[in-house]
């Protein structure tokens, strides 16, 4: 459904600094004593908790190949073959962080919901089994809470709409498990809202995807823009009460990939309060990566179609040994100039999609590179204050926000009884 943009402005109340005490400062590589900048960012982390927007975590020990979805066999206190464990988010001063309970659109409708429900089980069971390094946060107060403790607050982001099964009962029901964000679609439509990468059917959100918005937002669940389409950011930043969030998002104008946030949407941010957490996928950083990916996808493609066993194997190989161009931790950074050029400093953040991509940044690697990633801001000219609120400060705003937002609907309307109607079913006006 379209309409006209008419959003709300929603305050962009700032985050007191007072609100978020100093926590212990692991050491520093001796190597890297001597970079001033990096001292810097050290210390800013030692201040404001770092919020990441975006770790698939849960779905890497689900699809872990020795003892898959066992918490306790994907060890985090030892060194993963992934990108995260808790030795390299302390050194990467991680303060805290949502866990993606990804589920993939392409499974069976009647398996989504129990899918879903198995991802939220299995994010906080690992959470509870780290109890003091990890701590499971619904709040913002939270957030500062478990950061003052000296652990990783840990919050949940639902990935795509399709495990709704177009029923806002249960988005109550996964709001109570604690999920704290959804991504309207990932990389498939839903019945109600559009994705970025196929062919539009709605042209951005119903009337039932506008109510999922309004619900989410009486909720106090953010919502997530990342993965749909411009049309139904559109849709969504009229709709929305509340500050929206891309959680892991990069800029359009900067590599040119459906999964980057055009600037006209970027312009709207501020009106809404919301804010882009820059990813660091290099698909969506590179516009290099992005396009020799593209292209390897059509050559697969092409590959499969080979009738002789051997043969397509053969290219297959050939086509995965050939080297690949490396995006880099400076373009990951001109990326988050770009939103702060745009959007403004207020309304960018950080969102990596560690253990959800097989390739990563030259220079951010893993959890440990957060440091360096502020440390290359500094050397840009960025004062501690705005990196205090990219790290951290802006999504906390976001999430209090919509916090107040939700208290106040609330007290102005129940529940919403919306059902899903198929267009089919939808009698015509006489």
């Amino acid at each position: 459904m379209r309409a006209q943009p008419q959003a709300a402005a929603v305050p962009a109340a700032a985050v007191p600094a007072a609100a978020v005490v100093p926590a212990a400062a692991p050491p520093i590589d001796p190597a890297l004593a001597a970079d001033p900048e990096l001292q810097r960012a050290h210390a800013v982390l030692a201040r404001v908790p770092l919020v990441d927007g975006h770790n698939d975590l849960p779905w890497t020990i689900r699809e872990y190949k020795d003892a898959p979805g066992d918490v306790a066999a994907y060890d985090l206190r030892a060194a993963t073959k992934g990108h995260t464990d808790l030795p390299r988010m302390r050194a990467g001063r991680v303060g805290a962080q949502f866990w993606s309970v990804y589920v993939p659109g392409d499974r069976p409708a009647g398996e989504l919901v129990r899918l879903q429900l198995e991802q939220i089980d299995l994010a906080r069971r690992m959470i509870a089994a780290y109890p003091d390094d990890l701590a499971l946060a619904l709040t913002a107060d939270e957030v500062e809470q478990a950061f003052r403790a000296g652990r990783v607050a840990s919050l949940l982001g639902a990935e795509g709409g399709h495990t709704l099964a177009n029923s806002l009962g249960t988005l109550r029901a996964y709001h109570t498990l604690g999920v704290r964000y959804l991504t309207l679609t990932h990389n498939v439509h839903t019945d109600w809202a559009d994705c970025a990468v196929l062919p539009p059917r709605h042209d951005g959100l119903t009337a039932f995807g506008e109510e999922v918005v309004r619900e989410m937002n009486r909720l106090g669940m953010l919502v997530d823009l990342s993965h749909v389409s411009p049309a139904t950011m559109d849709d969504a930043l009229r709709v929305s009460e509340a500050p929206i969030i891309f959680s892991h998002s990069s800029a359009r104008a900067i590599a040119d990939s459906a999964r980057n946030v055009p600037d006209d949407i970027l312009r709207r941010i501020p009106e809404n309060g919301g804010i882009v957490m820059v990813t660091f996928l290099p698909a969506y950083v590179s516009q290099a990566a992005g396009d020799a990916r593209e292209a390897r996808r059509k050559a697969r493609a092409e590959a499969a179609k080979i009738a002789d066993p051997a043969a397509r194997a053969a290219r297959m190989a050939e086509l995965d040994a050939q080297p690949q161009p490396r995006a880099t931790l400076a373009q990951v950074a001109d990326h988050v100039e770009h939103v702060r050029r745009v959007a403004g400093v207020d309304h960018v953040g950080l969102g990596s999609d560690f253990d959800g991509m097989s390739a990563v940044p030259v220079g951010l690697e893993d959890v440990s590179k957060y440091p360096h990633l502020l440390a290359e801001l500094a050397r840009r000219g960025w004062t501690d204050e705005e990196l205090e609120k990219l790290a951290g400060r802006n999504l906390l705003r976001v999430l209090r926000t919509a916090e107040a937002t939700a208290q106040r609907l609330r007290a102005a309307r129940p529940a919403s009884l919306a059902t899903f109607t198929p267009p089919s079913e939808t009698r015509a006006q006489p």
